[in-house]
């Protein structure tokens, strides 16, 4: 039996997005084969994509897709506790672009039954990167006030319906079109466009919050210091080195340039802190947090407490639309790849 997948053999633009046919994979010992329903597209798929992804940029041809709901399809030898039909939720950070995919068991994590995949794929990276900057990083305390950068993006969106949970201040900057949708997730929007997002923090606030969610980075993390209260935090997460327009150069110039802010605000004893948050290093340390993480998120998603955004469903096979979709700019919350 043959399937689809998405190949990247050589860098570059949404062009170089290839849907192959090979045949199906087979299992090895504790793996399990899983067709997937759904495949989150995101902006360090995008960055991978030119191969000037900080972290994780693969080397010769791979399928891009770091997040995934599917079935499970087949098992391996020695894997139990997982039935052929059974949802379950990944984050391999390569592979999701795909009909099917073998990943070990301890990969997997079980999604209730009835919840909506394309839902469900919003958690593994998005969801969990706001839990976790919100509660493993940040450490937040009811009624703390924070500021969420890109707050209508996928994981603002997630921050926002994350911390009206605990509940938080919250502050989001975003476009103005944009606007409703913060609000509607219970934060003041800022439009960073037209207005100075510090001098609008301080007037609204006074002296500003206590947390500032970065995912833009470089020198742009000094104005998060700015905005902060005494002894707040800044997380720095995401690519942390601007957007897809700034190019190689300046992104790498905005990755050395995290550095300056990081020592002084770890070596100046009572001022504000940088904290630095990556959800792949995270789990590669604390595989437990990121299952526990997820589990929770998943029957938070079960009890309706959270409600991910999804910006549209686009078919496996339009894989370049969504990627060009994506770059634009214009999105609200998480675009899905239908793969099954």
């Amino acid at each position: 039996m043959n399937y689809k997948r998405v190949v990247i053999a050589n860098k570059g633009g949404p062009e170089v997005l290839r849907i192959v046919e090979e045949q199906v994979p087979e299992p090895g010992a504790g793996d399990v084969r899983v067709r997937i329903l759904a495949a989150g597209v995101a902006y360090p798929d995008l960055l991978m994509r030119e191969g000037i992804h900080p972290l994780e940029a693969p080397h010769g041809p791979f399928t891009p897709g770091w997040d995934l709901v599917g079935v499970v399809d087949r098992v391996g030898d020695g894997v139990l506790g997982l039935e052929r039909g059974q949802m379950v939720a990944a984050m391999p950070v390569c592979g999701g672009y795909a009909e099917f995919i073998c990943l070990p068991q301890e990969e997997l994590v079980p999604v209730p039954a009835g919840l909506d995949p394309a839902e469900s794929v919003s958690l593994p990276l998005n969801y969990v990167t706001a839990y976790q900057m919100l509660h493993r990083s940040a450490r937040v305390a009811p009624r703390q006030r924070v500021l969420i950068g890109g707050a209508a993006g996928g994981v603002g969106t997630a921050l926002l319906q994350l911390g009206r949970l605990v509940p938080l201040e919250m502050y989001g900057t975003a476009s103005k079109r944009k606007h409703p949708t913060v609000s509607n997730l219970g934060g003041t929007p800022i439009d960073y466009q037209h207005f100075d997002f510090v001098e609008e923090i301080r007037r609204l606030t006074g002296d500003g919050v206590d947390v500032v969610f970065d995912s833009v980075g470089g020198t742009h993390l000094w104005r998060s210091l700015k905005a902060l209260r005494a002894g707040g935090k800044v997380v720095a997460y995401g690519t942390l080195g601007g957007g897809l327009a700034g190019g190689l150069r300046n992104r790498l110039r905005g990755l050395a340039s995290i550095g300056w802010p990081v020592a002084v605000s770890f070596l100046v004893s009572g001022r504000e802190r940088i904290l630095i948050y990556s959800i792949q290093r995270l789990k590669r340390r604390r595989l437990d947090w990121f299952r526990e993480d997820l589990t929770a998120l998943l029957d938070l998603l079960r009890r309706g407490s959270i409600k991910p955004i999804i910006a549209e469903r686009i078919p496996l096979v339009e894989v370049r639309r969504a990627h060009e979709l994506l770059a634009s700019g214009s999105v609200t919350g998480k675009i899905v790849l239908l793969c099954g």
